[in-house]
């Protein structure tokens, strides 16, 4: 554990934005604007990865979830430095993440005003969330967090508890087959866990006054999912570990720091090296947390999440499936 601390703790924790997906509409055949493109793209905090042919293009791109920047250069740039007037420069980012916003605008605005030591001036627009509430960004993380920990921790325990205190042996006599056994084990544990996500929902509208933009049946429908995986996971160290403290350890330390860390949660995924950002595409976490953010903050559709869903399904659909394979049909 301390050595994976250090190294989450080094490598990870950072306020520092490098190589941020940045969308950019430049005027046609205007040198300068062009200039401009390359300094922001040859920066280590941008990656041009977009380069537009309508401003109009920004949202779409920023509901997909494959930019978080866009920079607007107006027509007539360049007759406007020839003119030595003061040429307005729009910096659009995704502020359902404030933190990350608030970084990438800072460092967006310092390149575009130090450009050629021109007289330029920086509009900036915070798409999702104008007043820069850190609740927006604090509540999917902490839906994520509360509801991976205690699905899995609850769970982690349902089988484990059977073997030591022997009541095993009367569910091994019995003919219900093991993934009715497993899945059975699940049902209490679903239902407080829907318990659970309730009382977020209504802390978050009533009390943060964080709004649910989009469809309360597919933010539910996410929510849910994600229960089912957290569940699964948990069902999963069950039958692979023997006793009850073990399962907790790993459900509880283990998955703990990983989950706050590597989700995205605090610190973003995207300013990680190589081999973390591999790590955090294996936490069932960070998909639910980006689908939410879509959901809740951006009010995006069933489309724009169709990637999240998929990989939760995957993943659930392989904690059952190791469950079943790992379940004992006979006591040592």
């Amino acid at each position: 554990m301390p050595i994976v601390q250090i190294i989450l703790f080094g490598f990870a924790l950072t306020n520092e934005v490098k190589n941020t997906n940045t969308a950019i509409y430049i005027p046609k055949d205007d040198i300068l604007a062009t200039k401009l493109m390359h300094k922001i793209d040859n920066s280590k905090y941008f990656t041009v990865s977009h380069l537009l042919e309508s401003p109009k293009e920004v949202e779409e791109l920023m509901r997909r979830g494959e930019i978080k920047l866009a920079v607007i250069v107006p027509e007539g740039f360049s007759a406007d430095y020839e003119n030595k007037r003061s040429t307005p420069v729009q910096v659009i980012s995704d502020a359902s993440d404030p933190n990350m916003a608030t970084t990438v605008t800072n460092y967006a605005s310092n390149i575009i005003m130090s450009f050629a030591n021109l007289s330029v001036s920086v509009e900036n627009r915070m798409l999702y969330n104008p007043q820069m509430k850190s609740s927006y960004n604090f509540v999917p993380g902490v839906m994520g967090l509360i509801l991976m920990l205690i699905c899995a921790m609850m769970t982690s325990v349902a089988i484990v508890r059977e073997k030591e205190t022997g009541t095993m042996e009367v569910l091994l006599v019995s003919p219900v087959r093991p993934i009715y056994l497993i899945l059975a084990k699940t049902i209490p544990y679903f239902i407080l866990s829907l318990i659970n996500l309730i009382t977020i929902l209504l802390l978050s509208k009533y009390v943060l006054a964080v709004p649910i933009n989009g469809s309360l049946f597919l933010l539910s429908a996410v929510s849910m999912l994600f229960v089912l995986v957290s569940l699964s996971l948990g069902l999963m160290i069950s039958t692979l570990v023997e006793t009850q403290v073990a399962a907790m350890l790993i459900s509880g330390m283990v998955f703990m720091m990983p989950v706050m860390i590597l989700s995205g949660m605090m610190f973003p995924v995207e300013n990680m090296p190589l081999i973390l950002k591999g790590v955090a595409q294996l936490i069932p976490a960070k998909w639910f947390i980006e689908a939410v953010r879509k959901v809740m903050i951006q009010g995006v559709g069933f489309m724009y999440v169709l990637k999240e869903i998929g990989v939760m399904l995957l993943m659930m659909s392989i904690f059952i499936g190791i469950s079943v394979k790992k379940f004992k049909y006979r006591l040592d």
